[in-house]
């Protein structure tokens, strides 16, 4: 059996089914052959479409295997460190809720799920306590409470949660696949040149900081990675970007548009919380770190969703305002572009 990992929080499974197996249901084959995987969480993913024979989407666990038959299973990655939750009321800005799904706004500075550093305070906590009433979603675990997707504790923007294992995994299925659309704000240092573009590259961890991830051109280490961009609105030394992703990797838009030569702005893990733009005027430099202390954090904001709900099919979109830092440091920007502008009237 091989197992295929992603950045994101699913894994793909496959399996070739021996040449002397008898005549089984899928659900049950599946059962005994993944380990702590209940035959509930496996029909889920099945009535989800999270699980295909032979490159084809079965949504019946009645289905007879044969010898031969190609199994891929998408199931979310258990997390490499649990302790489990401590349910925390801790205030979530919900912008729209049913019984299958949640569409929270996270603020900068609140992180997405527990770790090293963060073993409470963060928005799973807070999920837990919102959902005390609800059963554990199998495979999903209690440090990943409805999680389909995250972003960066210092990037604000929005997440749509799965409420039942089913939504789990017909959400999984959506952003392992790549069609959900995820649209993104990202302030950039520079005057990006293209209006437009698309950047390529595998993405990884840097081979010197560990927290670091950078992009290796040649494909030779990192993940497949791909994020499409427009030019928004231009400040002389620094670019609003519209960026758009098609794969999910950590720190995606942080790394590829450092790796393009335009680091986000006030971004302290890759360069942007320093001047890297501009002129030598002291007036300009104050100017620049009065930006830094408004948003202390990378000019990152997840603005827009766009999915099919995990249940009806219906197409969803939704989208999130920048929030009061980010949009009084745009503010401001054009207010010196304006000023230079009057300058030379």
């Amino acid at each position: 059996m091989e197992k295929e990992t992603t950045e994101d929080l699913y894994e793909l499974q496959s399996i070739v089914v021996d040449k002397g197996q008898a005549p089984l249901r899928i659900d049950k084959f599946l059962q005994d052959r993944l380990k702590r995987v209940s035959r509930n969480r496996i029909q889920s993913a099945i009535k989800a479409g999270a699980v295909r024979v032979d490159g084809k989407e079965m949504l019946k666990s009645n289905l007879k295997i044969k010898p031969g038959h190609r199994i891929e299973v998408l199931l979310p990655r258990p997390p490499e460190h649990s302790k489990g939750v401590i349910p925390q009321d801790i205030p979530l800005d919900v912008r729209y809720e049913d019984e299958h799904i949640l569409i929270v706004h996270k603020p900068a500075g609140l992180v997405v799920h527990p770790g090293f550093g963060n073993w409470d305070g963060t928005l799973v906590n807070g999920l837990a306590y919102r959902f005390k009433d609800l059963p554990l979603m199998e495979g999903n675990s209690h440090d990943r409470i409805g999680l389909v997707h995250r972003i960066d504790k210092n990037t604000s923007g929005l997440l749509v949660i799965a409420k039942t294992d089913e939504a789990l995994s017909a959400l999984g299925k959506q952003f392992f696949y790549h069609t959900i659309e995820r649209k993104y704000l990202a302030l950039v240092w520079g005057d990006v040149e293209e209006e437009e573009g698309t950047i390529t590259g595998h993405i990884g961890r840097h081979p010197r900081d560990r927290k670091q991830y950078t992009v290796f051109p040649e494909g030779e280490e990192g993940k497949h990675a791909i994020t499409h961009y427009k030019v928004v609105e231009r400040f002389y030394y620094v670019t609003l970007l519209e960026c758009q992703l098609e794969t999910g990797r950590t720190h995606q838009i942080r790394v590829h548009m450092k790796y393009k030569g335009h680091p986000l702005f006030s971004d302290d893990r890759y360069g942007g919380d320093r001047i890297l733009k501009g002129t030598v005027y002291s007036k300009y430099k104050r100017f620049v770190e009065n930006c830094f202390k408004k948003m202390p954090r990378q000019a990152l904001h997840a603005r827009s969703l766009g999915f099919e709900h995990p249940i009806t099919g219906e197409k969803m979109f939704f989208e999130a305002d920048v929030p009061e830092d980010f949009a009084s440091v745009l503010d401001t920007w054009r207010k010196y572009v304006q000023s230079r502008k009057d300058s030379l009237i």
